[in-house]
């Protein structure tokens, strides 16, 4: 079911003149494009001095958090209508139990869309002024989903550690959190204790049949307790359908058999808890990561204070082997420093201190003076400046972004969801045809009971329920272990069945750190003047090429007096104008000479231009009025390592591999022959790489795009797996990608395909297992050939079968891959 949104267009893009600008017309292109958006339009009908932009979009396959990062990937922000709360609860462990507090969330007047987890992650957009943050954690409370110290997207502390504790025990009853699996034990101890008994002539049956209603009473306590739940909200669950089976036994003197079916029942619940905890464990040991107190220098002396009261611009001591309390930037001190659970990385990296002159804004900073909270120091020891609060860091982020990613559901749990909303009603239905077979066929009716009990338990999709969850829960945890931010189970899966990958080029397939390689003066002109007046405009630009020039322009005339340029302008795309003594500075592409008025580009320069290009360089061609200076080369190299990702990316099955760059063809070119490419784009605009997405799509249905997450939001928004590089410490990159590489390694790639393979290979494996059991089960007790007993055994083993297989994903390791040989076997895989 599709769910409606009204935004202010006003509020989203200030600028915007009406629906027909061109911004309007792109934040509506990127959003119809995301799987799960039906559409978006503008509309007036309410006012016609207001627009507004209406969304209709599927909550279960993107959140309104999503359509907001997409819309901050674009310039644009969600107006202030919409409250956001996110928090981590106890006393939800199973998939029903999840599912049923979502449909109860999403009942309560004002939410717009909520969605919990099986391990207990709670995320709720909902309308400000209908509705509060107090009032979702109150149904919660009474829910019995009590807050263990999660935190909205604010960062507001939604509980105390106190609080959790006690509500944990109240929730938990007798026994705390493991008063479900001791009542399972206690079951299965009773009913074998008195089936046992029951074997002996000594021993009066009254003592038996004492202990199988102990049995009931502790298999079948929790059981009842959420099929009362269940029930009220007019949902028949799988609680439902048990507690039925197990009453009819009863009906029918068969205890020993209701009481087997509610011991193994209620500890395959108590075993799903378990692997949902382990999934859960895996994401909050990242959380655990970060120290609890951090040495911090105030006033000329140190002091121990925890972590939460250190302020940006604090100066924190971090001694050797110890944990790095928050994100910031080295000041004093040389040491290498692990970076593996937050960027993936296998070595230690080296950190030195910022160079007194630089920049102190965190844009600014450079990787080898950067650190994170929860990273390990080595030997050496460090004072760093606090640039981020505890709340804010990148490891907190990632935690954060982790487990609001399990809201996200996959293409196969739609699947099971939907096949299930259908299929418990026709069971019973069939067991209800079944009662009356009495009327066909000559057998009492206790036997009828009996064959119509032993398909309840049968056709009861335990296994399916769970099968899809407990992967991606598991692929999730691994990623985020392995240095990789995957936003939910849409992206694992969507990734692992992936054919084709567009990357950018600049900081993506090369080191984005291009150098001044070549000047070429135009006759007659002087290589001097041509640097001195490239310098003077590229010095007020921001440009990654326009680095180049000024590292090496400076360089190069040293102490001699730089000219001042005004009016400086970016050329989109092209290149960058400014004046300079009164005239007309042009800096860019050969083409931006064709598309502005002047002489054209004279025959020297154009075989210069021509030549550098054909070697690799990106050129920059330079006119002062209507003089030409010359052209300038500069070269980006690519990545170390590159051609080999590329090679292990084509072994996972990738068979489409591009480029897309604003580069020149002729460079691209270049580029792409060197690391083993399928194909390059060159000058491209943004929004030619935008097109260039949307056409890839209809080829493949499937693409991923590659980029740094600032100058390809557009682009990996448009993907159907936006895909960032180095989104450690990045807010924008975090934020756009539906997958995030949180170091600047590009071989991170790969592993995240494999694992995606993998996971997809696992969910498509338990499917298939649990659909399989139940085709097999449901004949075998319609007919007759297996009773209550002999159902309820490969019921349950189902359950724990995939369960296993799914948490195989946690210790998941990727492989060697043999040596690219075309792909042939990965691509027949998804093919099939």
């Amino acid at each position: 079911m599709a769910t409606e949104i009204q935004l202010d267009l006003r509020t989203l893009l200030p600028e915007a003149l009406d629906e027909r600008d061109a911004c309007v017309r792109n934040l509506i292109g990127a959003l119809e494009s995301r799987e799960g958006v039906r559409s978006a339009h503008i509309d007036r009908a309410h006012d016609a001095a207001t627009a507004q932009l209406c969304i209709h979009f599927e909550p279960d396959v993107i959140g309104l958090d999503r359509i907001r990062d997409l819309a901050h990937s674009l310039g644009a922000r969600v107006d202030s209508t919409f409250g956001h709360i996110s928090v981590e609860v106890d006393g939800v462990s199973r998939v029903a139990r999840a599912q049923l507090l979502e449909q109860r969330l999403r009942t309560m007047s004002g939410v717009v869309e909520a969605h919990v987890s099986p391990i207990g992650s709670v995320r709720v957009e909902y309308a400000v002024g209908e509705t509060s943050d107090a009032a979702i954690l109150d149904l919660l409370d009474k829910f019995g989903a009590s807050p263990r110290g999660g935190r909205t997207a604010d960062g507001a502390a939604r509980a105390t550690e106190p609080q959790v504790e006690g509500r944990a025990h109240k929730h938990g009853w007798i026994f705390g959190e493991r008063t479900e699996l001791i009542f399972a034990l206690l079951s299965a101890g009773t009913l074998t204790v008195g089936f046992l008994l029951g074997l002996s002539s000594a021993v009066p049956d009254a003592v038996s049949t004492a202990l199988y209603i102990a049995a009931y009473f502790f298999g079948g306590f929790y059981t009842l307790r959420e099929a009362i739940q269940t029930v009220m909200a007019k949902r028949f669950e799988i609680d439902f359908l048990m507690l039925l089976a197990a009453a009819g036994a009863a009906f029918l003197g068969e205890l020993a058999e209701g009481a087997l079916l509610l011991a193994l029942f209620s500890l395959g619940h108590a075993l799903e808890s378990y692997a949902m905890g382990r999934a859960r464990q895996a994401i909050q040991a990242l959380a655990e990561l970060a120290p609890v107190t951090a040495t911090v220098k105030r006033n000329g002396a140190e002091h121990e204070v925890p972590v939460g009261d250190l302020a940006i611009g604090d100066t924190v001591v971090i001694k050797p082997n110890t944990r790095i309390p928050s994100d910031g930037f080295v000041v004093v001190g040389l040491s290498s420093v692990d970076q593996s659970a937050v960027t993936g990385e296998s070595i230690p990296v080296e950190k030195m201190p910022v160079a007194p002159t630089s920049s102190r804004k965190e844009q600014d900073i450079a990787p080898e003076s950067r650190v994170f909270a929860g990273t390990v120091n080595g030997g050496g020891v460090l004072e760093i400046e606090v640039t981020r609060l505890s709340t804010d860091s990148t490891l907190a982020r990632v935690v954060r972004m982790v487990s609001e990613a399990q809201a996200q559901i996959s293409p196969t749990q739609r699947f099971t969801d939907r096949f299930q909303r259908v299929f418990v009603p026709a069971v019973l239905i069939l067991v209800v045809m079944l009662l009356f077979a009495g009327f066909v066929i000559d057998e009492p009716f206790s036997a009828t009971l009996y064959r119509a009990l032993a398909v309840l338990v049968a056709a009861s999709p335990c296994a399916l329920a769970i099968s899809t969850p407990s992967a991606v829960l598991s692929g999730l945890a691994r990623a985020a272990r392995g240095g990789l931010l995957i936003k939910g189970g849409a992206p694992l899966e969507n990734l692992g069945t992936l054919r084709a990958i567009a990357f950018d080029k600049t900081g993506t397939l090369t080191v984005g750190k291009p150098e001044l390689t070549d000047v070429v003066p135009a006759g007659g002109s002087d290589g001097t003047e041509l640097l001195r007046v490239a310098l003077a405009i590229e010095s007020q630009s921001d440009h990654p090429l326009a680095s180049a020039i000024v590292r090496a322009g400076r360089a190069t005339m040293d102490g001699s007096t730089a000219l001042t340029a005004r009016e400086v302008t970016s050329i989109t795309g092209r290149g960058v104008s400014g004046i300079l003594d009164g005239e007309i500075v042009h800096i860019g592409k050969r083409q931006l000479f064709g598309e502005i008025a002047g002489p054209p580009i004279p025959a020297d320069v154009a075989e210069a231009t021509t030549r550098l290009e054909e070697s690799g360089r990106t050129t920059m061609v330079v006119r002062h009025g209507s003089r030409y200076l010359g052209v300038l080369g500069i070269m980006d190299t690519s990545r170390p390592g590159a051609a080999d990702v590329i090679t292990r990316l084509r072994a996972t099955g990738i068979r489409n591999i591009i480029m897309l760059s604003g580069d020149n063809q002729i460079v691209a070119d270049a580029i792409a022959k060197k690391l083993g490419l399928d194909q390059a784009r060159g000058d491209l605009l943004p929004e030619d790489k935008v097109a260039a997405i949307r056409q890839m799509r209809d080829e493949e249905h499937k693409v991923a795009m590659v980029g740094d997450g600032v100058n390809d939001a557009p682009a990996m928004a448009t993907a159907t797996v936006g895909i960032a590089m180095g989104a450690a410490g990045s807010d924008v990159a975090m934020e756009t990608a539906d997958v995030a590489l949180m170091g600047d390694d590009l071989g991170r790639l790969p592993f995240a395909v494999a694992l995606s393979r993998q996971s997809s290979r696992i969910i498509r494996q338990n499917l298939w297992a649990s659909l399989g059991v139940v085709a097999i089960l449901i004949p075998a007790t319609v007919f007759g050939v297996f009773g209550i007993g002999l159902a309820v055994l490969i019921h349950e083993g189902s359950t724990l079968l995939v369960v296993g297989n799914a948490l195989r994903l946690l210790a998941y390791r990727e492989p060697k891959l043999a040596a690219y040989s075309g792909g042939t076997d990965a691509n027949r895989e998804l093919d099939e």
